[in-house]
């Protein structure tokens, strides 16, 4: 086999995990390089292009905390980043930091395989080229495989079709079309209220209500950014001591039932004008007993109630069959108040499905809904369908979707037992998606960066993660997830929303803080879990 190049490290994907690991690899000498399957950088920021996308974490905390020139030369525009921000400050990082040399764009990974003669990964690209690598670094993202559900039919339709996580470039032009949209979770929320300024009739198939909670989106005051601008060494450890890795969120004292009912709704009112994830961190107890939840879920309620003009519809809005939180929990700009609108109606498709999709719509109970354009906000196949998607075999030719097939199981979400030199960052069983994304990237590019480190100072050629410690570990995030609310609820944290896929509560919800002092130990007990060899 011809080996087209030589590298200390590969890296899959240049978004905010794939461009941090690369700055500390180059920083430190090593021979890196990212192969990434978009023209640009951004991962999620870069394909997530759809009508009102934006983060719903705060612009100030979600950002790179590494340098503080760059904290201090980035001026964020906006409370909550919107894509194209978030898009340009990726492409900023990339040009400051001299990284877009060393990434090669439209450019996918699709096989690696562990070499026991060479002790090295020997990766192939979709351009049939081939890299031999000794780290392989899977900085894939956890929402970056879009689900669309495998509808009878789909092939017949005759208008357009567009995906929430693979929009088109060009913003598709809705005045004056029909347009039907599925799907109700976080970038249907988003893109509803937007869409249903411009279209005729927007009709809206909702299998599952969601919580969400308003944002509050406004432009950012100058005086609050540079206030947060000077303190950011107290805003970062403030974020870094919380359990979901917000500065702004710290845990509350007392728990629902210590105040009167008055006082509760007051405390829940507070959080409400806020905006954002306020309510969440308005008791103790509200992700670990269900009554507790139950006051805050049909406070949520209580507001679409009287929000939504039509009762029916209202109704149909509300959550009932999981606890407020347990779910990616939404934030919207005018998302109920879309419903009032006359051109907008939902269909209720929980009891009775899609049967399937034609020419011109989709037929659910006998009924045929006719659009021009069909939109499916149907999320991602969350947290292992990018690595899935890669055949990555290790040395016995075992695959690692297979080892994967009951369940994702990995040592602190960075490594996979009998991969050797195979990371991945912010995996399965680490804090992830449970908080402020780019600290838990940092934490982890630092912690597998280190370790790396390590390996090359002690002459070491692998390191591989213990089994044994690997299901120490996977029963410790399970006990953690089963002590809370979390499993309650169907969702793509335990991959409910895809057919055929295991159920397992993937990610770490122990709190950021927790975990990291948990990573710190190993690393104290000279990186207990992890062999060298």
């Amino acid at each position: 086999m011809k080996i087209d190049k030589c590298l200390d490290t590969l890296i899959v994907g240049a978004g905010f995990a794939g461009m941090y690991i690369l700055h500390k690899q180059m920083s430190e000498g090593f021979k890196v390089e990212i192969f990434e399957q978009a023209d640009d950088v951004g991962g999620t920021w870069y394909w997530n292009k759809y009508p009102g996308a934006r983060c719903d974490i705060e612009s100030m905390d979600y950002s790179y905390s590494f340098s503080e020139d760059l904290q201090q030369e980035w001026n964020w525009k906006e409370k909550y980043g919107t894509q194209p921000e978030l898009l340009e400050y990726a492409k900023f990082v990339c040009k400051k930091f001299g990284l877009r040399k060393n990434i090669n764009f439209n450019t996918k990974i699709i096989k690696s395989k562990f070499s026991k003669e060479k002790q090295k990964w020997i990766v192939t690209t979709d351009k049939q080229k081939v890299i031999e690598c000794e780290h392989l670094i899977l900085a894939t993202g956890n929402l970056s495989t879009p689900n669309t559900p495998k509808i009878p039919g789909l092939n017949n339709y005759k208008g357009n079709i567009y995906h929430t996580g693979a929009w088109p470039g060009k913003m598709p032009d809705f005045n004056g079309r029909k347009v039907g949209i599925i799907g109700t979770g976080s970038s249907a929320v988003q893109s509803i209220p937007i869409i249903s300024n411009t279209a005729e009739k927007l009709i809206v198939f909702q299998r599952t209500p969601n919580f969400s909670l308003p944002a509050r989106h406004r432009d950012l005051p100058k005086d609050k950014r540079e206030e947060y601008k000077k303190n950011y060494k107290k805003y970062r450890q403030l974020a870094k001591n919380s359990s979901f890795g917000i500065a702004k969120y710290q845990p509350p004292t007392q728990s629902t039932f210590e105040v009167s009912d008055e006082e509760r709704n007051v405390i829940y009112e507070k959080a409400w004008q806020e905006g954002g994830q306020a309510m969440l961190f308005a008791f103790t107890d509200l992700l670990i007993d269900e009554k507790a939840n139950e006051t805050a879920a049909e406070f949520v309620r209580n507001k679409i109630r009287k929000i939504v003009n039509d009762k029916e519809t209202a109704e149909k809005l509300c959550p009932k069959n999981h606890p407020i939180g347990t779910k990616r929990l939404c934030l919207d700009s005018n998302y109920f108040e879309t419903y009032n609108k006359k051109n907008v109606s939902l269909i209720d498709i929980s009891n009775e499905p899609i049967e399937k999709i034609t020419e011109k719509g989709l037929f659910t109970n006998n009924i045929e809904y006719s659009f021009d354009d069909l939109v499916f906000a149907t999320g991602f196949d969350a947290m292992t369908g990018a690595v899935n998607a890669i055949e990555i075999l290790n040395d016995e030719d075992v695959s690692l979707k297979s080892k994967w097939s009951d369940g994702p199981k990995t040592y602190l979400g960075m490594m996979v037992s009998n991969f050797p030199n195979l990371f991945m960052i912010t995996g399965p069983q680490s804090p992830g998606v449970k908080s402020q994304m780019i600290l838990s990237i940092e934490q982890h590019v630092d912690f597998i960066h280190n370790l790396i480190i390590h390996k090359k100072d002690n002459k070491y050629r692998k390191v591989n993660a213990n089994s044994v410690n690997q299901d120490k570990w996977v029963n410790h995030n399970n006990e953690v997830a089963n002590a809370t609310l979390y499993p309650l609820a169907h969702s793509w944290y335990n991959g409910d929303n895809i057919v055929g896929k295991s159920k397992g509560f993937m990610p770490y919800v122990g709190g950021v803080a927790n975990y990291k002092k948990i990573c710190d130990e190993k690393v104290s007990n000279n990186y207990e879990g992890f062999e060298f060899s």
